[in-house]
């Protein structure tokens, strides 16, 4: 075990013989007399079962790993579970031609972290009764890293909570939101072309002297948000800020914001003062803050607490006589969000989804009758909801250099939608992306756009590094929801991405 800089590896490393191939293992792929004549990759998405990965997804979203939040004793224990798997692989794989036998090794990274679990005794109450009552998860949810709370205060209405007067914007001009508790829309105006993040808002918030918000999905949803089926209701999320700058915080359902800017239910759409307000926000980008008739109180306790972040990964080591040769990286984040105010965030499509792809073609590749030319590495991340904390360790202290890297293949929410793929990419040509469409049959069903702006890759892009993204296309409306269970996955969706991910992989270490 090696420390650095508060990290560490465990690194086991082995060496496969010719002998172990033989063994009648139930993982293998079962080489049948006419399958000398076909191709390896047809065999290998021959063999892809969703009944595997459906069964890993089962285990990794159910109520034993607690929901998998970084840092808890749960995230080692789905850390664990995948480097069993992994492991177990090792003893599984075939040998190649040009040499005696693939090497392998299985590892974990770690780094302490924070994490902070919202108490289950919570509330949020309102001086005008809303139509329906107020219910944690449907109706509110805390923000997951927020401070404990125990504020009463008035609402002010203040528009996208944007604070911004050099680029034209500044929503606490005319108001005081001292003493206040502030209502700001998710998103910025159309045509605001600055950058705002969640983060910005709430220090504008502190700084002019607010003691709490609520946020919310405006009426009118913009195109990105109409296309990502973005709903009314709560999500969970972390506000990703240090304690000085934090205020305590609730994402609130759109039709609770309507009944506060209302003060009591609107008698229909074209009335709803919230939807208008909004609208001539959008149109004419100028201030529409008030001062609603609501009072707002805030109650519940936010325990936080250290504990490690496990990275887990597996490398196969390529056929090629080069041992430099560039390495094709294959990442999933494991992470969610845990038990937060007495709710169990499963997980399963986002990302136990992602996690199963990525073991399934770990196995496929382990078994295929030899290894890729190039390297394989996979890469099972935590951290991501919290920042990106994991791939952002894995880039700034690699097990695999950099420099050696030839490409990062992402996987995330692989379990719901329209059945068709989502696939960014950077750094390649899109042809790259369609030529594996092609292979695996599924051009059709392939939808190719850019860069990204969340997940992943990103710090890997960053490092400059190529990198796809592989998303399932359409709507996902359990998305950050204690609804997110397996029951709710499609396995011919999680076979389309195992299938893609398969053929880009093998494409990209078996250059031509």
């Amino acid at each position: 075990m090696v420390g650095t800089k508060g990290l560490s590896y465990v690194l086991i490393t082995s060496i496969v013989s010719l002998a172990a191939v033989g063994l009648p293992l139930p993982d293998r792929l079962e080489a049948q007399p006419a399958d000398e004549d076909r191709p390896v990759l047809s065999r290998i998405l021959d063999a892809i079962s969703s009944e595997r990965m459906l069964a890993d997804i089962r285990i990794l979203s159910g109520s034993g790993f607690n929901g998998r939040q970084t840092g808890t004793r749960d995230d080692l224990a789905s850390a664990e579970f995948v480097q069993k798997r992994f492991a177990n692989l090792g003893n599984m794989l075939n040998s190649t031609p040009a040499s005696p036998g693939p090497s392998t090794g299985d590892w974990i990274q770690a780094r302490p972290v924070s994490f902070t679990t919202i108490d289950q005794t919570v509330s949020l109450q309102f001086s005008v009764k809303p139509v329906h009552s107020l219910t944690v998860g449907s109706d509110y949810l805390p923000v997951l890293d927020s401070p404990s709370a125990d504020v009463s205060a008035p609402v002010l209405f203040i528009g996208y909570g944007i604070a911004d007067p050099e680029n034209g914007l500044d929503e606490y001009e005319k108001v005081d939101a001292r003493e206040k508790i502030v209502l700001f829309l998710r998103g910025k105006p159309d045509g605001f072309n600055r950058q705002v993040s969640h983060a910005d808002k709430v220090r504008a918030a502190r700084q002019h002297g607010a003691i709490g918000y609520l946020t919310t999905t405006g009426p009118l949803l913009s195109p990105y948000e109409a296309r990502r089926g973005v709903t009314s209701s709560p999500s969970a999320f972390y506000a990703q800020l240090s304690p000085d700058e934090a205020i305590p915080g609730a994402w609130i359902d759109s039709e609770v914001a309507s009944e506060i800017v209302n003060g009591g239910p609107a008698a229909d759409r074209e009335q709803d003062r919230l939807r208008l307000l909004q609208q001539r926000l959008n149109e004419t980008r100028t201030p529409q803050s008030l001062l609603t008739s609501v009072s707002a109180s805030l109650k519940w306790r936010s325990i936080t607490d250290r504990g490690m972040l496990h990275n887990v990964g597996w490398l196969i080591k390529g056929s090629a006589s080069d041992p430099s040769a560039p390495s094709v990286l294959i990442g999933a984040h494991r992470d969610h969000f845990g038990r937060q105010a007495g709710l169990l965030f499963p997980g399963a499509d986002d990302n136990a989804s992602g996690t199963a792809v990525l073991l399934e073609v770990a196995r496929l590749f382990a078994s295929a009758p030899f290894a890729p030319v190039q390297p394989v590495l996979f890469l099972s991340f935590s951290g991501e909801e919290q920042g990106l904390l994991g791939s952002r360790e894995y880039v700034a202290n690699p097990l695999v250099p950099l420099s050696s890297t030839a490409a990062m293949i992402n996987i995330d929410h692989a379990g719901i939608g329209n059945g068709r793929l989502t696939v960014g990419v950077t750094g390649f040509g899109k042809a790259v992306a369609q030529q594996a469409g092609q292979a695996a049959s599924l051009s059709q069903l392939i939808d190719l756009f850019g860069f990204f702006p969340g997940g992943d890759h990103v710090p890997f892009k960053e490092a400059g590094i190529p990198t796809v993204t592989v998303v399932s296309g359409g709507v996902h409306p359990h998305f950050h929801r204690p609804g997110d269970r397996v029951e709710t996955l499609d396995p011919a969706i999680l076979t389309a991405v195992a299938r893609y991910v398969a053929t880009l992989a093998w494409q990209l270490a078996n250059p031509r």
